[in-house]
């Protein structure tokens, strides 16, 4: 007799047939996400304030994606987008922003719009997903925090602050909600994406290369992440070969935590 066959239905770490929203998915982690999880068979909502950049990702990644303009400080903006959808299975918080700066170096300004970035976005979008999460059959939120947010790292007060409550948030939402909807959390190192050059360009721009070597060092294996490696950590969580992981805070992070 022979062997059967099995499906792409068959094959692990599928989500045919459901809907994933990501926030900030039109660069760097959530892009990389949403061409993940559109690989894997999902219809992804790429989410971004950047609509152009969103549906040209859109277009590429196929399998219905859309674009969805959204600022996620902006109350009227995410209840815009969220009363639009009549489905969503999962909902990836990745949308945020960084800062570099000891509490001496961070003026009151630059912590509030962290905060309303990494803190309040990460409230409105999750609180506006609620309802239709809890519709599903399978609903899953993976917050996209920090090795910043579980060990203090120099010079970064405020994200430090604003990715220890994304942790805090992950696990009071899995005590809330366990047996209705699946609540996790990826906390990576320094991944290779448009966000880190812009650091460079901003506060190394005559000094790119010894600082990337620095930014390589700091995590043990010698080298920054890749978006993909945390996108698939996030497709992971959301499939159903995960189903018992609930609460979770998963570091991806060359070993950065471990020493």
């Amino acid at each position: 007799m022979s062997a059967k066959v099995p499906s792409a239905c068959d094959a692990p770490f599928r989500l045919d047939g459901l809907t994933a929203l990501v926030t900030g998915g039109a660069s760097g982690i959530g892009e990389q996400t949403a061409r993940v999880f559109a690989a894997a068979g999902a219809r992804v909502l790429v989410a971004d304030r950047n609509e152009r950049a969103a549906q040209e990702l859109s277009a590429a990644v196929g399998g219905g994606a859309c674009a969805v303009k959204i600022d996620v400080t902006d109350p009227a903006s995410v209840q815009a987008a969220f009363s639009a959808l009549d489905k969503l299975d999962i909902l990836v918080n990745n949308a945020g922003v960084g800062h570099v700066g000891s509490l001496e170096e961070c003026a009151f300004d630059e912590w509030r719009e962290l905060m309303r970035v990494n803190v309040d976005g990460v409230f409105l979008t999750t609180q506006a997903a609620l309802p239709l999460l809890l519709r599903s059959a399978c609903g899953s939120i993976v917050n996209i925090g920090s090795v910043a947010g579980l060990v203090g790292v120099k010079r970064r007060f405020a994200y430090c602050a604003s990715k220890g409550a994304v942790v805090m948030m992950t696990r009071s939402l899995a005590a809330d909600y366990a047996g209705r909807l699946r609540v996790n959390c990826i906390c990576p190192g320094t991944v290779d994406t448009p966000f880190v050059e812009a650091y460079l360009e901003k506060y190394h721009k005559h000094e790119k290369a010894e600082m990337r070597e620095q930014l390589n060092a700091r995590q043990p294996v010698g080298r920054l992440g890749r978006p993909e490696e945390i996108a698939h950590m996030a497709l992971y969580l959301c499939s159903r070969e995960a189903e018992f992981v609930h609460g979770s805070v998963q570091t991806i992070d060359g070993g950065w935590t471990a020493l």
